[in-house]
């Protein structure tokens, strides 16, 4: 679709949009996702829930860039074995992890850890 300024208005699926349904970016506004930025974010991107930030932040745990990779790296062993729901954990950080989401759900430090019984998960990976 070309407007009156002869720029060309691109148009992308949305994230979450009804199939079918189009939204046209329009000049000055962000653009929605692209679809490689969708399909990266729901094959391959652990992402982290609201909890699992607040957690993270009130406990001090910051993830560097070994242990995110560690992070990525045991969702996958675990949803190649099936798991759905997993206790991941990276060096002394304790991570419930919806596997089938590959989203972090909540995050506890060694200490915190030892204190918990983890419940409603059907596997562990120890990185």
């Amino acid at each position: 679709m070309v407007d009156r300024m002869g720029e060309v208005n691109r148009i992308r699926h949305v994230a979450g949009a009804t199939p079918g349904r189009q939204t046209a970016v329009r000049p000055g506004r962000a653009a929605p996702q692209s679809f490689a930025q969708v399909l990266a974010e729901r094959l391959g991107e652990v992402r982290f829930s609201a909890h699992a930030t607040a957690r993270l932040a009130s406990r001090g745990i910051r993830l560097d860039e070994a242990q995110l990779r560690k992070l990525h790296e045991a969702v996958d062993l675990a949803a190649g074995k099936g798991a759905r729901d997993a206790l991941v954990m990276v060096d002394d950080v304790a991570l419930v992890v919806s596997v089938v989401n590959r989203t972090v759900v909540t995050a506890l430090d060694r200490e915190s850890a030892r204190a918990h019984v983890f419940t409603n998960i059907d596997s562990a990976v120890i990185t």
